[in-house]
């Protein structure tokens, strides 16, 4: 799941080496905060914040099989 999240990003920003995901887990949520350069937030955000809400939508599908609630915030 941390890989998933991770190409997703990088996927969509210009700068990859500036990504950086940190995971906080415990026994009914993981919170993942990713951190992109300033430039990149907007693309990683999207109008309206349609991005951001897809891959919180992806991330949440895939998090089923785990039983855990997943959340994801995109700081720069």
């Amino acid at each position: 799941m941390d890989e998933l999240l991770e190409f997703l990003v990088k996927t969509l920003v210009e700068d990859e080496n500036s990504v950086v995901i940190d995971k906080q887990e415990d026994e009914k949520t993981i919170n993942y905060t990713v951190k992109v350069a300033s430039n990149d937030l907007g693309k990683v955000i999207g109008k309206n914040g349609r991005t951001a809400t897809s891959v919180r939508t992806i991330m949440k599908s895939v998090s089923a099989k785990t039983h855990k609630k997943v959340f994801v915030k995109f700081e720069d």
